[in-house]
């Protein structure tokens, strides 16, 4: 038999405090749980596939020239039209960096990023801005919903730790012991951005965004419980 003192997370201590009546940081008294038992640790894993409320995307726009006036001269007018394409799409948060120029072998060059979030539906405008000259659209990546991330985060952490208890009870089983009760539990993980990349082909068919790879949510968590 294994007896062993294990610290409560942050966040069951903060919650342990506010059941109390206090506020976090209030109070920087330390709880401990004690296991007069044998020591178990087991981990639960779990995903969730989120329906794409928007696509966020990152342009690069370039200019070369062996004058550098006329190489940002040129980047402006690039600019001026995928900025102008991107708000026809509707575009959202748009962040455009500020410009920077090198030479390379005698010839100046210039670029610029921008990027945004537009609606799944704008997919193949985006396509095509990014075939125009000096233009290079990055991978896309789907994101959900944030008014969902709450929801999605709870139904994470239900699935994760019935399996990491499911886990904790074969082993308890296994020792020949049947109570079984948690003391710490360490979380990992969070939602995963899958990107996509897309190349801007004249003959090519139309991009379905329904083909995107879904925004997906993963949570690890680790699990002690004391078994008697």
């Amino acid at each position: 038999m294994v007896t062993r003192t294990q610290l409560l997370g942050t966040a069951l201590l903060v919650g342990l405090g506010l059941a109390l009546g206090g506020s976090p940081g209030s109070s920087k008294a330390e709880v401990q749980l004690a296991c007069e038992g044998t020591l178990l640790q087991a981990r639960g894993n779990a995903s969730l596939k989120r329906a794409s409320e928007r696509l966020h995307f990152s342009l690069t726009v370039r200019a070369e020239d062996r004058d550098q006036a006329q190489a940002l001269q040129q980047l402006q007018g690039r600019l001026g039209a995928v900025r102008q394409g991107l708000q026809g799409l509707a575009v959202e948060q748009l962040e455009v960096s500020s410009p920077s120029s090198w030479n390379a072998s005698g010839r100046i060059q210039a670029s610029v990023q921008l990027s945004g979030l537009l609606a799944p539906e704008q997919l193949n405008g985006l396509v095509q801005l990014g075939s125009l000259a000096g233009v290079q659209l990055q991978p896309v990546q789907a994101q959900a919903a944030a008014s969902g991330d709450a929801a999605a985060r709870k139904q994470l952490l239900k699935q994760a730790y019935r399996e990491a208890l499911a886990q904790g009870q074969e082993l308890a089983a296994a020792l020949g012991l049947s109570r079984l009760r948690p003391l710490e539990v360490q979380l990992e993980g969070g939602p995963q951005p899958r990107p996509m990349a897309l190349k801007a082909m004249a003959a090519a068919p139309a991009f379905d965004p329904r083909e995107l790879p879904p925004p997906t949510d993963q949570l690890s968590l680790q699990v002690s419980f004391c078994a008697r």
